[in-house]
Formats: structure tokens, C-alpha cells, sequence
């Protein structure tokens, strides 16, 4: 099994804020509000981190502050193990919010499933904007402005995309393999609301996962959220098993005042 600290690197590498700075065991990342991943604040595992209530709740306000001139929410990703307990008091009591609970699923190179359906999967080393235009139509927030920062960030490390058309030539699903530090993550499942349950999903990642035996990668790894049930079915049944966990607290909106 992939040690903690180990995969939350390769995590951080494979969706690469465009902005980040280190401010003691934490880094904070931003931009531009694109994706709560590259948005928020990673409690690295190398080090100890703040100690004690008072050098946590120091460490948050000064986190509020660099997200405040940056005109963004201050989010955490915070990831469910023991070092978190001490942020999770700190927050609680500050209100933060719990979003986007994420099951982290990692599998090795051994036995990958085989596709039965025939259909051909097209790999690139960039996304196409027929790849850029099913995965926005499923994942997007926001409009080409948004979707300018998305592209910086998928291709701020080296990576494969994948695509499946249908019968009529039509992109049906995409999906990533980001390649790092010899593993592969697998980002960016979509299938398109057309698309769904005929197996398009599973032909991408059965391509993906082959793609990576080229790479001479060690393994691979992945994150569902945990409300996608059937997306946990589909990993489970590619070989893929439970690794870990996390989720995003947010601050609490702060209202302006009334002037009343």
C-alpha cells in the first residue's frame, strides 16, 4: 500500500495549483477559484504542522488572510487520520463547513482488466477541445475564463488523455492519466449525459490503465467522491481498493453588514 504522505504528493503534483506558497508544514493554493483542490489549503503530512490549539488557530487566521487578498473562500482539504484531529477541533469550532467527502482508491500493475467492447480509445499527450468540451459539460464551474485556468492546471504536469467516440464519431467519454513521479492518477473521468451506462466509462479507463504499463509506472491511484456509488462500483471491479479519505471545510460566509 502507498504510504500517506507519499500519495498526498503525488496528488498535489498531478493537479498543480497556479499559485502556491508554504507557510510552515501548510500549502496554500489558489487559482483562481477553479476546483476546490487547487483552491485550498494542503496540511502536508511532512512535518508536524502548528502545535496546539493556539499555533493551529494562528496558522488558520494567517491562511484567512493570504485567501483574502486573493479574493477566494478559505477551504482546507482536510484528510481523515489522526494529525487532522487537532485542525478538526479548530474548525469546528470556528464553523467551517464539510464538503465533497472523497474516498482516495489505489490499485497496483498487476491483472488490469481487459476491454470487451472493441471500441478504439484515443490517446493524446494534450486535451484536444473535443476532449476539453465533454469533461466540461460533465465537471465545469464557470465559462471560458474558468476553462482557460482548468487547461493550465491539467497540463502543469505531464500527462495522457484519453478519448472514446461513438458509432457515429461523436466523443462519448475522456479521461486523464496524470504522470507522476512514476505513478499514475487517474483524473477526469466524464462520460458524456448522452453517453451513460453503456460502458464508454470502463473502455476509457481499461486504456488508461494499459497506457500506464508503457509508462513503466509502479501503480496507479484515484479519487471518487463518496456519494458516486456507481463510479466506486466501476474502480472496484478495474482492481482498484480504499486508500484513505478526506474532505473540504470551508469558512463560514461572512455577511456584510446591513448599515440598520
Amino acid at each position: 500500500m502507498m504510504e500517506q504522505a507519499v500519495l498526498e504528493t503525488l496528488m498535489d503534483k498531478a493537479w498543480p495549483a497556479l499559485e502556491r506558497e508554504k507557510s510552515g508544514e501548510w500549502v496554500l493554493r489558489a487559482s483562481g477559484g477553479v476546483t476546490q483542490r487547487a483552491n485550498s489549503v494542503w496540511p502536508s503530512t511532512s512535518g508536524g504542522g502548528p502545535n496546539g490549539k493556539p499555533g493551529i488557530t494562528r496558522a488558520v487566521r494567517a491562511a484567512a488572510e493570504w485567501y483574502r487578498h486573493r479574493r477566494l473562500p478559505l477551504i482546507f482539504q482536510v484528510f481523515d487520520d489522526s494529525r487532522s484531529a487537532g485542525l478538526n477541533a479548530v474548525l469546528d469550532e470556528q464553523r467551517f463547513t464539510r464538503q465533497s467527502a472523497t474516498r482516495i482508491m489505489v490499485r497496483g500493475m498487476d491483472e488490469l482488466p481487459v476491454s470487451s467492447s472493441g471500441r478504439n480509445v484515443e490517446l493524446a499527450d494534450e486535451p484536444s477541445e473535443e476532449w476539453l468540451h465533454v469533461w466540461w459539460s460533465v465537471d465545469g464551474r464557470g465559462g471560458s475564463a474558468e476553462l482557460s485556468v482548468a487547461h493550465k492546471i491539467l497540463t502543469g504536469c505531464p500527462a495522457l488523455y484519453a478519448t472514446v467516440r461513438d458509432d457515429d464519431g461523436v466523443p462519448a467519454a475522456v479521461g486523464r492519466l496524470a504522470l507522476v513521479d512514476g505513478w499514475g492518477g487517474i483524473y477526469s473521468m466524464a462520460t458524456s449525459a448522452g453517453h451513460r451506462r453503456r460502458g464508454y466509462g470502463t473502455d476509457v479507463l481499461t486504456a488508461l490503465l494499459h497506457a500506464g504499463t508503457r509508462q513503466d509506472l509502479k501503480g496507479f491511484w484515484l479519487l471518487v467522491t463518496e456519494s458516486n456509488r456507481g463510479a466506486q462500483i466501476l474502480y472496484s471491479e478495474a482492481g482498484f481498493a480504499h486508500s484513505g479519505s478526506y474532505l473540504y471545510r470551508q469558512a463560514p460566509l461572512r455577511r456584510a453588514s446591513s448599515g440598520c
